[in-house]
């Protein structure tokens, strides 16, 4: 078996969100599991692009509507990743120091157009495609339905929908941009008068899955728009959780930490982090150090911190450190409370990737009150880091966590509002006083197994219904 990966985001070359630690991982562990697997996204204007050289493997040109635009194909010329991947290089379009635009739809279509192209011509074409999020939703389209693609229609195709949300819509007016199909079939790409990649790729694909159960059912409730849809096409759906990379999320052996630990050294290890953490950002180590890591948007539940924050910082002697970027408004009334709590809470505004490791090895609880949350990775860090989590009962984060009080590892709450939240600290605070059961419940949470080998089985399971 032979899976090709579309996506617009793969850790470590170019990370956006969730969607690239997937990326970066799932490919990795189905190769150990014996399927051959790899991915194909946007050659960007990055990090690791500067720093990695570059192969030509393949040369041509698209129509894209009236323009003629060259496109290369490129791979690495040393690939330590775990898998092969695959770069679109088209230098007026993707070749940018970004991933996502105000307006992308000429962008990926090129990506995706210049891709196909390219598959079209292999030798040994891959025997799944399995397409990520919007940014690739016409890739199953075309393959079924453009002239051009005929010798690729009887490969199946599987979408994740990692965020619902970001549907990819554009005008009919830029339909001249697909390659020729019958327009027989132009009612596949429409949804609610607009050409909606994400849809024509539920219709068209021969799975569609998202990334954890209850995510998959929640879509049938809210999927801003595609509720109806996704409810009529839900034989041929279903939630596979994500996993995470065991090896870069790894306590004993993480870089970026003060101090590595493992089970049996947990508390000193912990407590070197959470020193360094209470050190360098003005904190009490004594006390319970709650921490929030992510992007500052509604979606997070952020715009709530500034007034929990400042309710639970008078109620509870406790700390409290975040780090994350976002909407304007937001990052400035967290700012605006630094002041007023001194020495019990502080922000990082912006991101630092060795500041969230040694957040997961050294806070005591981490906070993820999200409105939405496909399945959510932040979760899964924390527990292998031995960090209890306080979560919204929604999406991946069900199915993730269980409250302590029904025997479980963490603290639960129902709705995503400033009352419950709050409530939620002053239960973790409460338990956290009983050090004795608060140090075993850290033990027993990084034995936890969220690896990425059972989802990768499930995701070689479904690909082998398709052949």
């Amino acid at each position: 078996m032979n899976v090709l990966h579309f996506t617009a985001e793969c850790y470590p070359i170019a990370k956006v969100g969730g969607l690239a630690d997937v990326v970066g991982s799932l490919p990795k562990y189905q190769n150990k599991l014996g399927v051959e697997s790899s991915v194909i996204m946007p050659f960007y204007d990055n990090v690791f692009t500067k720093q990695h050289s570059f192969k030509t493997i393949f040369e041509s040109s698209i129509h894209l509507g009236d323009a003629i635009i060259d496109f290369k194909i490129l791979s690495l010329t040393e690939n330590d990743l775990g898998f092969d991947i695959f770069f679109v290089d088209v230098p007026e379009l993707l070749f940018k120091d970004y991933v996502y635009s105000y307006d992308d739809t000429d962008r990926f279509l090129a990506f995706q157009i210049a891709a196909l192209d390219w598959v079209a011509q292999l030798e040994h074409k891959p025997t799944i495609v399995h397409c990520h999020d919007h940014h690739t939703g016409l890739v199953p389209f075309m393959m079924y339905y453009a002239h051009k693609y005929h010798m690729l229609n009887k490969i199946p195709t599987v979408l994740t929908i990692h965020n619902a949300q970001y549907q990819g819509w554009f005008s009919h007016d830029k339909i001249s941009l697909i390659p020729a199909f019958d327009m027989e079939h132009i009612g596949v790409l429409d949804w609610d008068n607009s050409v909606n990649p994400l849809a024509a790729a539920i219709k068209c694909a021969w799975r569609v899955t998202t990334v954890s159960p209850s995510y998959m059912e929640e879509l049938k409730r809210n999927a801003n728009g595609l509720e109806s849809l996704l409810s009529h096409e839900t034989a041929k759906c279903s939630g596979i959780l994500n996993g995470i990379d065991s090896h870069v999320w790894n306590p004993e052996t993480d870089a970026y930490l003060i101090k590595t630990f493992s089970r049996k050294s947990i508390v000193s290890g912990r407590k070197a982090n959470k020193k360094w953490l209470c050190d360098e950002f003005n904190l009490d180590i004594n006390k319970p150090l709650f921490a929030f890591i992510g992007r500052l948007v509604g979606e997070k539940g952020a715009d709530l911190f500034p007034q929990i924050f400042d309710i639970s910082l008078q109620k509870n002697d406790i700390s409290i450190l975040l780090l994350g970027s976002g909407h304007d408004d937001i990052e400035q009334g967290l700012e605006d409370l630094k002041s007023k709590h001194k020495g019990a809470y502080n922000a990082y505004i912006g991101y630092d990737e060795k500041l969230s490791h040694i957040i997961y090895a050294g806070a005591d609880f981490l906070l993820m009150p999200s409105r939405v949350e496909p399945c959510g990775l932040n979760q899964l860090y924390a527990l292998r880091y031995g960090t209890i989590p306080i979560v919204h009962n929604i999406g991946g984060l069900k199915d993730t966590v269980i409250d302590i009080s029904e025997k479980g590892f963490g603290f639960v709450h129902h709705e995503a509002s400033v009352e419950q939240v709050c409530h939620a600290i002053e239960r973790a605070t409460n338990f956290y006083q009983n050090q004795p059961t608060f140090k075993k419940m850290r033990t027993l949470i990084m034995q936890i197994d969220h690896s990425w080998d059972a989802s990768a089985q499930a995701y070689i399971h479904l690909y082998n219904t398709l052949n």
